[in-house]
């Protein structure tokens, strides 16, 4: 029992100090203010189920199309990536998401959809390899930007940040939980020279029409 109880906080520590490492590198990137964000041709915008448990609205979603649309509205971007699962013929984030940003106001044609984004990781990699972007703001909350904007940074790529609104602790304890276990796949997938799980015909934003 001692030694599974050790063996527990050992892993805790890792993993806390992962994010740790991950939050302090990426903070000087990241900003909560529209006014403060550099100005980039493309957001990339990660991506969340629109619904939960008892197809209650999923808050994460909705305060990040906001943002998003928030973004391109003020200029600071001209173009949208939306990058999410669509594994499963019944299931398909990215179009969801351009589905609630067009009801936000923000022209169809400014918004792209990358179907593979089906991790952080994933989404990261394929704006630069798929999509032509080296340099993009990413769009979510600020937990998850840190994360993407410091795997994107350890992969060349110049990403900056606008967080949307949080969530509270009580409506989604397992996110936070996930939080520490993401935060080790990430530092994991640095150093083990990770990929993404797919290619695919490239794709210039703002060159051909969305797809």
């Amino acid at each position: 029992m001692a030694v599974t109880l050790t063996a527990v906080i050992g892993v805790g520590a890792v993993l806390w100090a992962c994010d740790w490492w991950i939050d302090h590198a990426a903070l000087p990137y990241t900003t909560d203010r529209v006014d403060a964000v550099p100005p980039a041709d493309v957001a990339l915008v990660l991506g969340t189920a629109p619904r939960v448990a008892g197809q209650r609205r999923n808050l994460y979603f909705e305060y990040r199309l906001d943002a998003a649309a928030e973004l391109q509205k003020a200029g600071k971007v001209k173009f949208l990536l939306v990058s999410g699962d669509n594994r499963y013929r019944d299931y398909d984030e990215p179009t969801a998401m351009r589905d609630g940003l067009i009801a936000r106001g923000v022209p169809a044609d400014a918004i792209y959809r990358d179907f593979a984004g089906i991790r952080t990781l994933d989404s990261v990699l394929r704006a630069r390899d798929v999509f032509a972007q080296t340099r993009y703001v990413v769009v979510s909350q600020g937990f998850h930007n840190h994360r993407a904007i410091w795997l994107a940074r350890q992969n060349g790529i110049e990403a900056y940040g606008f967080d949307a609104r949080d969530v509270s602790f009580d409506a989604a304890p397992q996110v936070w939980v996930r939080q520490y276990l993401s935060a080790g796949r990430a530092v994991y997938d640095v150093l083990a020279g990770s990929t993404a799980n797919h290619g695919g015909p490239r794709i210039e934003i703002g060159s051909v029409p969305p797809n």
